[in-house]
């Protein structure tokens, strides 16, 4: 059956905690706090976009789309992430399937270009790569990449919204 890629409903939140829960619970370079920024951002009304997969009925995966802040002032940039599939539906194509469908509607709604920290190799296949000119200060400038949808990439430091800082629950 094919994978149905929709945006979230009110009865979706728990099963979304638990999938980002889970696909975070072995990474190596997680600090295990993704479900706690899915549900920050939601919370400030920061969460521009969240799709979830489903199949059969049941929800396998979620991307979130949020806002950045720019130092350069530039406006309507966008971070990719957390991308949640559940680990049992890893590698099937259903991350890729979210990530296509979040970048085509933020194209789609004139957004300047989208950012995202994570695997070079991985993100660079939906048209990701590393820019010199903007930074995510303390961060491995490879692990930080870029998409612009228009003609050019601002030079400036990249903020994510706060409630990418958690350490824990509170």
């Amino acid at each position: 059956m094919p994978i149905l890629i929709r945006t979230e409903h009110s009865d979706d939140i728990t099963s979304i905690e638990s999938i980002t829960k889970q696909a975070f619970a072995n990474a190596e370079h997680s600090n295990h706090c993704e479900h706690f920024v899915v549900n920050a951002l939601r919370k400030a009304g920061a969460l521009t976009l969240s799709l979830v997969a489903e199949l059969d009925g049941s929800i396998v995966g979620h991307v979130a789309i949020s806002p950045v802040k720019l130092s350069s002032g530039a406006s309507r940039w966008f971070g990719l992430g957390p991308v949640s599939v559940l680990p049992a539906f890893q590698g099937q194509g259903i991350g890729s399937q979210l990530i296509n469908q979040a970048l085509a509607h933020m194209q789609s709604s004139q957004a300047a270009g989208c950012v995202v920290l994570g695997e070079p190799t991985y993100y660079s296949r939906f048209g990701f790569t590393a820019a010199s000119s903007m930074v995510l200060e303390g961060v491995p400038a490879e692990y930080f990449q870029v998409q612009s949808f228009g003609d050019s990439i601002p030079t400036c430091r990249v903020v994510y919204h706060d409630g990418f800082y958690c350490e824990s629950e509170a």
